[in-house]
């Protein structure tokens, strides 16, 4: 009981970063848990990606990435819709990776910082 409300409270942490994700901007799941002061939890932030269509959360996953700018979304099914996605906020894809990646990398760790 006690691990899944602390799972919970992670996931919906992370939907909160996911949201600020700008439009036409990508992150990964490694910067996310960085900055939620969990440098290893890239494969969490990942769960909570595919947990988030499961319900009407309205969280851009679409925009989170591995750390290579691989489209790596299982929670897509497919990497179809998670490519055509990026394409309609101009994000260049091909063979389901970023191109220019850098350009169009969002770290919440710097847009953030307080």
């Amino acid at each position: 009981m006690k691990d899944d409300l602390i799972q919970q409270d992670f996931f919906e942490r992370v939907y909160e970063v996911v949201r600020l994700i700008p439009y036409g901007r990508v992150s990964s799941y490694g910067a996310i848990g960085k900055f939620l002061g969990s440098g290893r939890s890239a494969r969490m932030v990942g769960w909570a990606m595919n947990h988030s269509h499961k319900g009407n959360l309205e969280v851009p996953a679409h925009r989170v990435v591995n750390r290579n700018g691989l489209l790596s979304g299982r929670h897509f099914f497919t990497q179809t819709p998670m490519e055509v996605l990026l394409e309609r906020e101009g994000i260049p894809v091909v063979d389901y990776q970023i191109q220019n990646f850098k350009e169009y990398f969002w770290d919440p760790s710097l847009e953030l910082a307080l």
